[in-house]
């Protein structure tokens, strides 16, 4: 019962009444320092009298005490021992205590010293400035750091049931700043309770900080578990990618948080640690190695051109706009019929281009004058076409939009590009154009038909034109606008459930940046014809997905945040694939990227065909669409949707 009373008194005390006091102003400071010089003074005459020596000096002992308060004031405002806050006391205010006193000390003894030459006799008695200097620094000293452990104890000091128990990976200097700079936040996020060293083999108990260092003998959770701890946090900079990717795994796998901080001599503002430590991303757990470019290829076919980037606010083109400004073309020319995302870029790119020339143009791929216009006005060397209609499941509600973005929109394209010379045609496409089996799947691979067929096309005819077509195929960017990962952190934002169309639902993942490097790379080095395939690396299956993206939001996966099974939607597979089951693959220069070997048709046929599409879109039922769509891709079976029935 006192225990708890005399808690409450704590609490109210320092917790309520001084948790928000400021800073003594440095006169204050300077006026305790003074006080407590004037204290030690009076402890040696107390210690020298108890001694019984005998000292006769000139002068009485009070001006001889108030002498040595000066000489020791004028010093502490020549090391401004009193501009420091003393509850943030570091070893640097400890130095300039001593030099301070020290040179106190020094002075008096050459005053003490001269004096005796000139009188022949001595002002002070050598054993007693000696005994001052000491008494004064141990007592400041005492001072700032009685205040320093006040500070850090009561008044500054959080709940502690309501901080994050945390154990810091590491014990090399990055990670003793980083928990020393943890250690003075306010308000506090973390009571730290210790050290894991993996290089510490010995068993003898060290300390850093105050906390101990624990040797990695054992598994991380089992460590943690033992600690008491909720949290690691990632200060070790030696580490491995890898190694880094099994801590946090083991992590997530026991329900244990993991955070990671940049090393301190990267922080852009130091004062803002809770800023710096961030959970880990998803597309920090992939299982992939960093991507080498060609970069000196890409920049010589890039450097000094026009670029033109359909789509180019969404989120692969934005990406790509990103990328091919520091290969330093003239101008860029970034094309979407988005408003507000155009013009977010805009604003965005302007600062980064400073020496390239940005042009937005706010028009629709479909509309071949605005098309057409385009290439008269700026006479792009370079086109990426990005512009694409995407989610699977809508384009099964409307195929006819399908056709006329993803299909007309490339025609629209590809022929201008023709017409108007450009150096390189990359077609942006997606991995749901092997063995289509939705509309927009299907819709990809009539685009690619069309310009590998036209690109062969060109080819074999007379007259001469230098435009190579070439596909890039890629499977989920995570990230990008639609996906499942922004989708799953919303739900989680929400508290659940993450839907998920199927348990053994399995896809193909990689970031928008090295999608969007690929992209360049693999329309650097294509000939034209090619369809370039990037490593996708292993394919996620998507429930681990989720589960993995609960634990790194801090929740228990079906307990605290529940998936929910909702069944496939339209035009959806378990499976996506790269190639068809006739391709084969060449590799190139770049492990990453492969050619897909896949059968040229002849263009007279397929311009026919896609001419009866686009006729046949404008005027006709969706299953009339997707009908004359399935005879132009034999391969095109409908799975999970009303137009099965045109299969059988």
């Amino acid at each position: 019962m006192n225990k708890t009373i005399f808690k409450e008194l704590e609490r109210s005390i320092f917790n309520k009444k001084f948790q928000n006091i400021g800073y003594l102003p440095r006169w204050i400071i300077f006026a305790i320092d003074v006080f407590i010089v004037s204290v030690a003074c009076l402890i040696t005459t107390v210690v020298i009298d108890s001694l019984s020596v005998v000292f006769i000096s000139t002068l009485d002992v009070v001006s001889l005490n108030i002498i040595i308060v000066l000489v020791n004031a004028v010093f502490f405002m020549i090391y401004r021992t009193y501009s420091g806050i003393i509850r943030h006391s570091t070893f640097i205010d400890g130095i300039k205590l001593l030099v301070a006193t020290a040179s106190s000390y020094f002075i008096l003894l050459f005053i003490n010293i001269g004096y005796y030459f000139i009188a022949h006799k001595k002002l002070f008695l050598s054993t007693g400035l000696f005994i001052t200097f000491v008494i004064s620094f141990l007592l400041l000293f005492l001072f700032r750091i009685m205040v320093k452990n006040i500070f850090e104890k009561y008044l500054q000091s959080d709940d502690k049931r309501k901080l994050v128990k945390a154990v810091i990976y590491g014990a090399d200097a990055n990670a003793i700043s980083v928990a020393n700079a943890l250690k003075t936040e306010k308000p506090s996020r973390f009571n730290l309770v210790a050290f894991i060293d993996k290089y510490k083999t010995t068993k003898t108990s060290k300390s850093i900080l105050d906390l101990p260092i624990v040797n990695q003998s054992r598994d991380i959770h089992v460590i943690l578990r033992s600690l008491g701890a909720e949290a690691l946090i990632l200060a070790e900079k030696s580490l491995t990618k890898e190694e880094t990717i099994a801590i946090v795994e083991e992590c997530l796998e026991y329900n244990f948080k993991v955070f990671t901080v940049p090393l301190i001599t990267d922080w852009e503002d130091q004062k803002q640690i809770s800023n710096q430590l961030k959970n880990f991303d998803i597309e920090d757990l992939l299982h992939r190695k960093p991507i080498v470019l060609d970069s000196k290829t890409i920049s010589s076919q890039i450097n000094g051109k026009t670029v033109l980037i359909t789509g180019g606010a969404g989120s692969i083109g934005s990406e790509i706009v990103r990328q091919v400004i520091h290969f330093s073309p003239y101008k860029i020319i970034i094309l979407d019929q988005a408003e507000s995302p155009l013009h977010n870029l805009q604003l965005e790119v302007s600062d980064l281009a400073k020496k390239v020339k940005i042009r937005t143009v706010l028009a629709d791929v479909k509309n071949f004058e605005e098309m057409e216009y385009v290439f008269e006005t700026y006479k792009p060397d370079y086109v990426y076409h990005a512009a694409a209609y995407k989610h699977v499941p809508l384009m099964e509600e409307n195929p006819a939009q399908a056709i006329f973005t993803n299909v007309i929109g490339t025609k629209n394209l590809a022929d201008l590009s023709s017409y108007y010379k450009v150096e390189k045609f990359v077609l942006i496409s997606t991995d749901k154009a092997v063995n289509p089996s939705s509309v927009m799947g299907a819709s990809k691979r009539i685009a690619e038909k069309y310009v590998q067929s036209l690109n062969y096309h060109l080819i074999q005819s007379p007259t001469s034109n230098t435009t190579k077509f070439i596909t890039t195929r890629f499977g989920n960017v995570l990230g990008s606008n639609g996906s499942i990962v922004p989708l799953f952190t919303k739900q989680i934002q929400e508290g659940g459930p993450l839907t998920i169309t199927h348990p053994e639902i399995i896809r193909y993942f990689m970031t928008i940046p090295e999608a969007c490097q690929l992209v360049l790379e693999a329309g650097a080095m294509g000939n034209g014809g090619e369809i370039y395939i990037f490593d996708m690396g292993e394919p996620v299956k998507i429930i681990d997905l989720a589960k993995k993206m609960i634990r790194l939001a801090g929740f228990v996966p079906d307990n605290e945040i529940k998936i929910k099974i909702i069944g496939l939607r339209p035009g959806e597979k378990l499976y996506e694939e790269l190639l068809n089951d006739t391709s084969k693959t060449l590799p190139t220069h770049n492990e990453k990227i492969m050619i897909g070997q896949d059968q040229f048709d002849d263009f007279e046929e397929v311009n026919v065909l896609i001419s009866q599409l686009i006729a046949t879109a404008k005027m006709s039922t969706s299953a009339e669409i997707v009908g004359l769509m399935k005879k132009i891709v034999p391969e095109f079976k409908s799975m999970n949707s009303v137009f099965e029935t045109l299969d059988q």
